[in-house]
């Protein structure tokens, strides 16, 4: 099996990694789910993170051929649009992105003022497909649960399921957002879990319980003997009354509805206005305080 060269770039402030992956024979690579920095304090962008993953690129020589996103983040924005502009290399996203934006679009009141065709993106991918990075074969796998276009990318032994496994000591994601399901989340759970036991799983997030320094990878098989919520091989039923009593319990993401309106936009920031400024909206009292 291909054995792709995996960088992880940690963006504490939001608990995400972002990954650069390259075949070794080709130098020949791809981006995974960058971030687009965002203080919410002052409104401001910046592009930190996006600059540190474009360096490596170019002091490792790697030919850039793809920015993938694994879905519409709701914990950071994403940088997939300012990499596009700076390297030319496409941007991809599940098929199933459609359906997102039509959701938040009607969440939003955006109706007629942003495309929900996925057109955000140079290509959409399929359940099933696969498509080259040099010589590594990177196969999409529909990873519905947390959000209802979520995707997992394997590559070669690498597998880069972002919102849908954390680390064994954290467990899984969550799955109550618009679109979330527990049901959908574990069954594509149990599709990650049947990739060979060597299969190199990275998380897209680490909030490094106990203290300990954050972690970005671990095998199929150690999420079966050791992941909190799959090591005794729990029942559908089971694991669904674990992961929604503790859904339950958690707040909304921070960032969620700033970076949502970003993100359903492929990483772009809503049109400016006619002062030349761009401008978030919240939908006020649609989600109940927690």
């Amino acid at each position: 099996m291909s054995h792709p060269i995996v960088k992880p770039f940690w963006d504490e402030p939001t608990g995400s990694w972002q990954y650069v992956f390259h075949d070794p024979e080709t130098m020949k690579g791809a981006i995974v789910d960058p971030v687009l920095d965002f203080d919410p304090l002052s409104g401001a962008t910046g592009t930190e993170n996006a600059r540190k993953l474009l360096a490596y690129i170019r002091e490792a020589g790697i030919g850039l051929e793809w920015i993938l996103d694994t879905h519409p983040h709701a914990d950071h924005f994403s940088a997939a649009q300012w990499l596009k502009e700076r390297t030319g290399a496409p941007t991809a996203i599940g098929e199933k992105v459609t359906t997102v934006q039509s959701l938040w679009s009607d969440i939003y009141n955006l109706p007629g003022v942003m495309p929900t065709d996925g057109r955000q993106w140079d290509r959409l991918l399929a359940d099933g497909e696969t498509f080259m990075v040099g010589n590594i074969p990177v196969t999409v796998m529909f990873s519905p649960g947390h959000t209802l276009a979520s995707v997992t990318y394997v590559a070669g032994d690498a597998a880069f399921v972002h919102d849908t496994l954390m680390m064994p000591d954290s467990g899984t994601s969550r799955a109550d957002f618009p679109g979330g399901s527990s049901k959908a989340l574990y069954d594509s759970i149990q599709r990650i879990l049947a990739l060979p036991d060597s299969t190199r799983v990275f998380v897209g997030h680490d909030y490094a319980p106990g203290g300990r320094a954050a972690q970005c990878e671990a095998t199929v098989a150690e999420h079966k003997s050791r992941n909190i919520h799959l090591k005794d091989a729990p029942s559908e039923a089971d694991y669904r009354a674990v992961r929604d009593s503790r859904d339950a319990t958690l707040p909304l993401p921070r960032l969620m509805l700033a970076a949502l309106q970003v993100n359903i936009r492929g990483g772009r920031l809503p049109e400016p206005e006619a002062n030349g400024r761009s401008y978030l909206k919240l939908p006020l009292d649609y989600f109940e305080a927690r």
